[in-house]
């Protein structure tokens, strides 16, 4: 489930919902509060970030509804709970910066995905605006006939 890339980053978890569902608009990379069996169940990736999204509450960002899965070896008392919400760990800056871009119409915090970076817990998570049904019919369009055209090309 998980992949490594070349820089030393193991990915545990994407996202690849988000950027059909919404335009991204810039990107930050955030450190996690997690707790010492949700980080050895993000190691084994079972990660879905599929329905979270990131708020920004008292001056702090929090990462809502993200599923990690109980670890399976550590026993009922001291396992975490699987959707709890999660502190991002920010600049104070990049904080001030998203609460005036989230105040703005449509915009909102999305987590793209969630990776290991020198051996620590990374999620990059994106200011977004959502997309209208005609965005995404579009987006569709545009990925079929790039498959056409790598299609035709392969056969030459």
């Amino acid at each position: 489930m998980t992949k490594t890339t070349n820089a030393g980053i193991k990915i545990v978890s994407e996202n690849r919902q988000a950027r059909f569902q919404y335009h991204i608009l810039d990107t930050y990379e955030a450190g996690i509060s997690l707790q010492g069996t949700e980080v050895k169940s993000a190691r084994e990736g079972k990660v879905n970030l599929r329905d979270s999204y990131a708020l920004v509450r008292d001056g702090e960002v929090w990462l809502v509804n993200t599923h990690i899965s109980p670890y399976h070896t550590a026993g009922n008392y001291f396992n975490h709970e699987p959707r709890r919400t999660r502190r991002l760990l920010l600049h104070k800056q990049e904080i001030r910066k998203l609460i005036g871009k989230v105040k703005e119409k449509g915009l909102t915090l999305v987590p793209l995905k969630m990776y290991f970076k020198r051996g620590l817990v990374k999620v990059e998570i994106a200011l977004a605006k959502g997309k209208k049904i005609h965005d995404k019919r579009e987006t569709l369009k545009r990925k079929q006939e790039k498959r056409d055209i790598e299609r035709a090309l392969k056969y030459y």
